[in-house]
């Protein structure tokens, strides 16, 4: 059964000029550029650099300015003709689940490009070479082969139709491991280091020791338990120390090593959006450049809406291009809104910053930072903390003290024995200092650690002390232990 009713609602919708600026508010530098760029390419109403001085464009886009000759010639009927059917200046032959994917240009050899050279280099027949290129091809970029042999077996029967056996893969995958750098094709960490071991020089008992030491008690080893080691090889302190130099200077990564060689790896660029300088104890906060471009509204566009706005606009074609002209013109006023106000917000919302954290970037000391929140920036500067969370998203400020993300300044609050409130970037920092500053054949534990943390007069339980632990990726104290 139908039934109609009527009820009132109460809603909240954003414009579509509130998302643009939500949008460009939580993009960095680097990614405002390109989308100033990608904007300018698809509309030809905005332009670059600075407004010309001349009287501003009236909102209902009346002027009695003069038209040019160029713009008289102007023929929309030259772009758009009612006689032509749409479907003949359209083409639609993709299929409805198929991604428009582009193709990135990557300069150099990449790391499998290397491994594929060199197995140029080897006398192999067609069916020894087809297992190596499938060997190299499931090798990461870590340099390791992750996946097993068996499974190899299967990938060559069912995709190329060659049969093998696992002993056949595995002769070729000893010959892959021969190749540079060392360690590449190892099917797991031990492998990996032994492989780096078997090229040095024999006859160094350091190395031999360290050989012996991975293959009888690599388990043993990872986690520190030198006793055992010295007790079952029957060496002292010094031979295990050597064994131990050996084995860290090899690279557990050998892949990183070749991608840096040949310059496939990605650097990413950090650009700050804020500069701060400090004078004789004053502060002064400056936006990037970059954030702030020159753009205008194209006066040809404007010029054009004019001509029409006074000539007759019965055609369709007339109405339509009308249309477009305004559509484009108001596109290009709201971007340059969003650009406007994206600056004022990011401005407003880091001088709170720099006001509340004014100690910190006076002295530069990280225990001077107090506990902040993105809800008290937001209840100072009257903004939603959703606005706050985008500002401080993926941004960056240059300070006398280094690049530093603006994340970087929030933490939450720790209360002390004397009910002071501290930021715990401030314990943090404490627990570092100490564990540098530790003996490492004795490192602290984290029972020691709480302890020295209650003697400084901060209250933490020790749970609480090995998630700041974690959190600064410092390892437990057995596997913080030198000999």
């Amino acid at each position: 059964m139908l039934k109609q009713t009527l009820s009132q609602k109460l809603l909240q919708k954003l414009s579509p000029q509130q998302i643009q600026l939500m949008k460009l508010l939580q993009v960095p530098t680097m990614e405002l550029e390109q989308r100033i760029k990608e904007e300018i390419e698809e509309n030809p109403a905005l332009e670059e650099g600075k407004e010309e001085a001349t009287d501003e464009f009236s909102d209902d886009y009346e002027d009695n300015g003069e038209v040019s000759e160029a713009e008289q010639e102007f023929d929309i009927n030259d772009y758009l003709d009612e006689d032509v059917p749409q479907y003949k200046t359209a083409v639609s032959n993709q299929g409805r689940d198929e991604d428009e994917k582009a193709i990135p240009i990557s300069g150099g050899m990449s790391f499998h490009d290397v491994l594929s050279s060199q197995l140029g280099l080897r006398k192999l027949n067609s069916k020894e070479r087809s297992i190596a290129e499938n060997i190299i091809g499931n090798i990461d970029d870590d340099g390791y082969l992750r996946r097993e042999i068996e499974a190899i077996v299967d990938d060559l029967a069912f995709t190329q139709n060659i049969m093998c056996t696992e002993e056949e893969v595995e002769d070729v995958l000893f010959l892959v491991q021969d190749f540079e750098p060392a360690g590449v094709g190892a099917r797991d960490l031990r492998e990996c280091l032994l492989l780096q071991l078997e090229r040095q020089h024999h006859g160094d008992i350091a190395v031999f020791t360290a050989k012996k030491i991975l293959e009888k008690n690599f388990d043993e080893f990872t986690k520190k338990h030198y006793d055992k080691i010295k007790s079952r090889f029957e060496i002292d302190d010094d031979d295990l120390k050597e064994a131990i130099d050996a084995i860290v200077k090899l690279n557990p990564k050998p892949g990183n090593s070749l991608k840096e060689s040949t310059n496939s790896k990605n650097i990413q660029q950090i650009i700050p959006d804020f500069i701060l300088t400090e004078d004789e104890g004053e502060l002064s906060l400056s936006l990037n450049g970059r954030n702030a471009p020159q753009l205008r509204v194209s006066k040809q566009y404007e010029q054009l809406l004019r001509s029409y706005s006074e000539g007759a606009t019965s055609t369709k074609a007339d109405k339509e291009a009308v249309q477009f002209v305004k559509q484009k013109l108001d596109s290009a006023k709201w971007f340059i809104d969003a650009i406007y106000q994206r600056q004022q917000t990011l401005m407003f919302t880091m001088k709170a910053i720099l006001e509340y954290q004014k100690e910190y970037f006076l002295s530069g000391d990280e225990t001077q930072l107090k506990p902040m929140i993105l809800k008290d920036i937001a209840d100072i500067v009257e903004m939603d903390i959703s606005t706050i969370s985008r500002v401080a998203n993926s941004k960056y400020i240059q300070t006398p003290y280094g690049i530093m993300s603006l994340k970087y300044f929030f933490s939450e609050s720790l209360s002390t024995s004397s009910g002071e409130e501290v930021s715990t970037r401030e314990v943090k920092k404490i627990l570092q200092d100490a564990i540098d500053a530790e003996e490492k054949k004795k490192p602290l534990t984290d029972q020691k650690l709480t302890d020295l943390l209650k003697e400084k007069g901060y209250n933490i339980a020790r749970r609480t002390v090995a998630k700041y632990r974690e959190q600064l990726n410092i390892p437990v104290a057995r596997l913080r232990k030198e000999l």
